[in-house]
């Protein structure tokens, strides 16, 4: 391989392979003499790869842990199985993670292949994951294109539906994303409203960065408050409301029943109190929530919330209206 560039970054995929490579078989594998390999390592080394040496029969070169992270070569496997968790994990508002993974996803996604991007489409949308549905679930390339906006400074217009349903259409300055724990929210100046306002990205559709750079503005808050005071939520905007049923079954039973569900609490011989975190009462969650419990064939009690409650009654009086038979 006489193209030194293209060497260099076969030499580096092949380094970052956890193993040791003696000299003689990078030699081979790249078509060079052992000399080259020592100058080509040199190379590496001058650009920050930390590329230890060992001496002896057995010994070769291999990458080590360095002070900053260099750039990491994927190849087509690799590359398709870190965007999927990404995208799983952004979907998610996931506590201490969030921002850094859609960042992470962003770069991703942005030098990937059409052929791979068509891969990690593909095996996203054949994959259903098991989640608690404590929160609205979010696109990733919803987030992503929020993010590569964000990143780039430039403008960003949406459609937006707002808590009456009522839709508008958006023309910002992203400024920042920042996840909650059950929400991700967007930060940004509104151009025609001519100040701050935050959006919900759940409520976000058509996410479109328009090309149009801007200049970030300052945030008027003070330095050092915290997210929640940044995005002007309060707290019981962000409290969840907690699903609770009691069923006239043992705890064994019913955690056979709803192995993904949390473990309910045994209240009795018999009894069995079930407590977790609701959906959101727009995200027709708690239609399916109810019918789920109607189906498992034991006696229950819904407590709360309100909204599940007025559920678990109209599918009641429904079915009970569907099993009436006429009369002669």
């Amino acid at each position: 391989m006489t193209d030194t560039p293209a060497r260099l970054l076969t030499l580096l995929s092949l380094l970052q392979t956890p193993r040791e490579w003696p000299g003689s078989e990078l030699a081979e594998r790249l078509g060079v003499t052992a000399r080259t390999i020592r100058r080509d390592i040199d190379r590496l080394r001058e650009l920050g790869y930390p590329v230890e040496a060992t001496r002896g029969a057995v010994g070769g070169y291999r990458l080590v842990a360095g002070a900053a992270l260099p750039p990491l070569l994927l190849d087509d496997e690799e590359a398709v199985a870190i965007a999927v968790g990404l995208r799983a994990g952004a979907g998610h508002a996931v506590d201490g993670v969030e921002e850094a993974s859609v960042r992470a996803l962003a770069k991703l996604e942005q030098v990937l292949p059409s052929r791979l991007r068509y891969r990690v489409s593909a095996l996203q949308h054949a994959t259903t994951p098991l989640t608690r549905g404590d929160g609205p679930t979010v696109a990733p390339s919803t987030l992503t294109a929020i993010a590569s906006a964000a990143t780039g400074h430039e403008k960003l217009r949406f459609g937006y539906r707002a808590a009456d349903g009522a839709g508008t259409r958006r023309l910002v300055e992203p400024y920042r994303l920042l996840a909650t724990g059950r929400r991700w929210y967007l930060v940004a100046y509104d151009l025609e409203r001519a100040d701050w306002r935050t959006f919900r990205v759940d409520r976000i559709t058509e996410p479109f960065p328009t090309g149009a750079r801007f200049t970030p503005r300052e945030l008027p808050v003070e330095a050092g408050e915290d997210n929640r005071k940044l995005l002007g939520i309060s707290e019981s905007q962000e409290r969840a409301e907690e699903v609770d049923v009691t069923f006239e079954a043992p705890a064994g039973t019913i955690r056979e029943k709803l192995p993904d569900w949390p473990a309910p609490e045994e209240t009795g011989p018999d009894r069995c109190r079930l407590r977790m975190a609701a959906p959101g009462p727009q995200s027709g969650a708690l239609e399916w929530l109810a019918a789920r419990l109607a189906t498992l064939g034991m006696p229950f009690t819904v407590h709360g919330p309100d909204a599940l409650v007025a559920c678990a009654a109209e599918l009641g009086d429904r079915l009970t209206r569907a099993a009436r038979r006429p009369g002669p």
